[in-house]
């Protein structure tokens, strides 16, 4: 059975991004650029909310054709273009590409999803990602912990109401000092 996993770069105070929305912090060196190239062999659909989809489609569909695009930026926009993308929004008339709207009950779509053949994927966001912990359909969480401190921002988990119970499966430290913690839930 495929698995959703949420994967998000996240402070030791446990922010995405600071108050402002900078992301700069979390700028992967060339080790982690591989391993995210990596990483989206294991994956065949991206699914994202409005606002990751409204950052992520303007700027990867153009990036790798940028003349300044790094070896990173090119091979990873070609992968993203590949890769099936979801996109739940009530707000958005359409998406773009290889982009799917979605506006239906995530239970029901999502145990479908996990059921059909293909790879895993991968959730962004924390808004979106806490709509599927609502309703316990995250299998794994990969965080990568850069080592900052933030002091405020937006958070990774917001409010949730109940405990989620996670079992510790890997940890991977890259030079730059990011941990990978990869957990499971072990409610799914």
């Amino acid at each position: 059975m495929r698995k959703i996993i949420f994967a998000m770069s996240v402070s030791v105070d446990g922010f995405v991004e600071t108050a402002s929305g900078d992301l700069s912090w979390a700028s992967p060196d060339p080790e982690l650029q591989q391993h995210v190239i990596g990483r989206e062999s294991t994956i065949d659909t991206h699914l994202y909310g409005r606002r990751l989809y409204e950052t992520m489609y303007p700027y990867w569909l153009k990036a790798g054709e940028d003349p300044s695009a790094t070896k990173f930026d090119i091979e990873y926009a070609q992968i993203w273009k590949e890769r099936r993308k979801i996109v739940f929004s009530k707000t958005l008339a359409q998406v773009g590409g290889n982009c799917q709207l979605f506006r239906g009950n995530i239970s029901e779509e999502m145990h479908k999803l996990k059921a059909q053949p293909g790879k895993d994927m991968f959730i962004g966001g924390p808004n979106l990602a806490s709509t599927f912990m609502k309703r316990g359909l995250i299998d794994e969480y990969w965080l990568y912990v850069y080592p900052i401190i933030l002091g405020s921002g937006k958070p990774m988990f917001p409010h949730l109401g109940d405990r989620i119970n996670l079992k510790l499966m890997e940890t991977h430290r890259f030079g730059s000092g990011v941990v990978l913690l990869k957990l499971s839930n072990v409610q799914v």
